[in-house]
């Protein structure tokens, strides 16, 4: 029996086979995680960087009445392509396919993901839906929808809505095979020895993902069909004229569209589970209750797409109903805010630019979550429904959560992926003007939207204008912390000071192999640690590579 158990751990650590491709080659047609998850980044970095220039030249719009840069159809299409792109391109993949990708793998004690090909493929069919959604910008007529695609409009505009719908139908099909993935290597490739109370949260948080991602993502596409073939054979699915019904197409997009909000933070919220803990040099507060509640929230969150809807002439019971689920979706969120803070309650913390974009995400994304509230109770939803307050909700919960979860990833596990430490002090400049300009840019949003500002309107009346003159402030400072971030982190990969295997003192398995990791992510079997981890033998002191700047 002894003999049968060590011949099935060599077995699952057996070596693969060396690359039979070189040059640009051995990174198209590679199958490994690492590869596939760097591949990711460019790629998703490089669609980011458009949708923030896109959103900045929004706001420059906005800061003044009248035409200011651009015409109204302009305006239309540059928002469209902009919630688009930061919705399917950057928000619902990033953290998955980049970190999913390269960290997973390593934290569960393997090689590579379950089926390395069908990875690769998910990636190509990434590229190629964000080809499709950038051509669609300089088509004959640049889509004019918005990112919902609502119709009757979506059907009956001259625009090309076609190509815009077929991109972020092959983008579901990305996601869709990536959530795939993930299920199948957390249940048939955890490390020999691993319990299911020992995996890293990290990485539960991407397997509750999954799963949304593998059961709702099926329901958009669909969608995305049924409108295609409204506009070519004119079918009447959503056209009240001939039978259809267009709160049919609204029920059917936030069947997925609401899920996909927690496809966005919920592996956001692994990361902080993942950061906090490091940085406080404690073992995480309440390890099982964080699992619950991520699986609790993947559940919950499916069954409240209707709080969208609830101007759109809902029964009083359906209302109670999607008002009730909403606000308990709000209590496994609140269990991971709680569990966030009492880990740091009388740790030994050690400030770091990961740990302080994890608190930027705390405050911001809590401050998302209480104005989601306001709008999942219907009486205040129908005040503010179709405002800038949605506006500003949606933001501070995707950019202000996902986002600076993303920001934080980066600072995190950007050493370890790259083998590279950064300057702190240009991190922690960056990471202040983006907090800064993120509060000016949204916080007057929330003003407007109480004042009656309807979003998606290219102008406005004169009592909107000093708010939107200071949101369109706040965009600029936003922009530049953002790129002043990105190029620290890029001058990082060629000049920054040589990674250790651990420089911030992680417990994780990824922090026990080299920086960055080789081919085969571990020469001999890990052995697993039990979670949560214990920090007593952890040195106290600032081991970061360089001193307090990092370079």
């Amino acid at each position: 029996m002894v003999k049968q158990e060590i011949a099935s751990v060599k077995s699952f650590y057996q070596t693969p086979s060396p690359a039979r491709f070189t040059g640009i080659g051995s990174w198209l047609l590679t199958t490994d995680h690492k590869r596939i998850g760097i591949m990711y980044m460019v790629s998703i970095m490089v669609w980011f960087v458009i949708a923030l220039i896109l959103g900045v030249l929004i706001r420059t719009e906005l800061m003044f009445i009248g035409d200011t840069i651009m015409n109204a159809e302009t305006y239309n299409a540059i928002f469209t392509l902009h919630g688009v792109i930061m919705i399917f391109l950057f928000v619902i993949p990033a953290l998955p396919a980049i970190f999913g990708n390269f960290i997973l793998p390593i934290q569960i004690g393997t090689d590579d993901v379950f089926f390395p090909k069908l990875n690769l493929l998910s990636w190509y069919l990434y590229i190629l839906g964000g080809i499709l959604a950038i051509c669609s910008l300089f088509a004959d007529g640049p889509p004019d929808t918005g990112w919902t695609f609502y119709v009757p409009f979506s059907v009956s505009t001259e625009t090309n809505v076609g190509l815009t719908v077929m991109a972020a139908f092959i983008l579901g099909m990305s996601s869709m095979l990536t959530g795939l993935n993930f299920i199948t290597t957390v249940h048939r490739m955890k490390m020999p020895g691993m319990k299911w109370l020992e995996i890293p949260l990290f990485t539960w948080s991407l397997y509750a993902t999954a799963w949304v991602q593998l059961l709702a993502t099926p329901v958009l596409s669909i969608t995305l069909l049924l409108v295609i073939l409204e506009r070519v054979f004119g079918t009447g699915l959503f056209d009240p004229a001939k039978g259809g019904d267009p709160l049919l197409y609204q029920h059917l997009f936030w069947m997925y569209s609401h899920p996909a909000v927690y496809i966005m933070i919920l592996p956001g919220m692994g990361v902080i589970s993942e950061i906090i803990p490091v940085f406080s040099r404690k073992s995480i507060f309440g390890y099982k209750a964080i699992v619950g509640s991520s699986m609790a929230i993947a559940i919950a969150g499916s069954l409240v797409w209707a709080h969208h809807m609830f101007a759109s002439g809902m029964s009083d019971v359906a209302v109670f109903v999607f008002s009730f689920l909403t606000f308990i979706v709000a209590i496994p969120s609140a269990i991971k805010v709680f569990s966030w803070v009492s880990t740091m309650y009388k740790g030994s913390i050690l400030m770091t630019p990961p740990l302080f974009f994890s608190l930027c995400f705390i405050y911001l994304f809590s401050v998302g979550g209480l104005t989601g509230l306001v709008l999942g109770a219907a009486g205040t939803n129908i005040q503010v429904h179709d405002t800038h307050f949605v506006v500003a909700h949606f933001h501070f919960v995707m950019f202000g959560g996902t986002g600076f979860a993303f920001f934080a990833a980066l600072h995190f596990w950007l050493p370890k992926i790259s083998g590279r430490m950064y300057n702190f002090k240009v991190a922690y400049a960056a990471a202040i003007l983006t907090t800064t300009g993120f509060m000016i840019h949204y916080v007057p949003m929330f003003i407007l939207g109480i004042m009656g500002m309807p979003r998606r309107y290219y102008d406005y009346l004169p009592q909107f204008q000093a708010g939107n003159f200071f949101s369109g402030i706040g965009a600029y400072i936003l922009f530049i912390g953002i790129i002043i971030m990105f190029v620290n982190l890029l001058v990082s990969l060629s000049s920054g000071n040589k990674a250790p295997s651990d420089p911030w003192g992680g417990t994780t398995l990824e922090w026990s192999v080299p920086s960055p990791p080789p081919l085969h992510n571990f020469v001999t079997p890990p052995t697993p640690k039990g979670y949560p981890y214990d920090f007593t033998e952890i040195v106290k002191q600032n081991s970061l590579s360089g001193g307090e700047n990092g370079s």
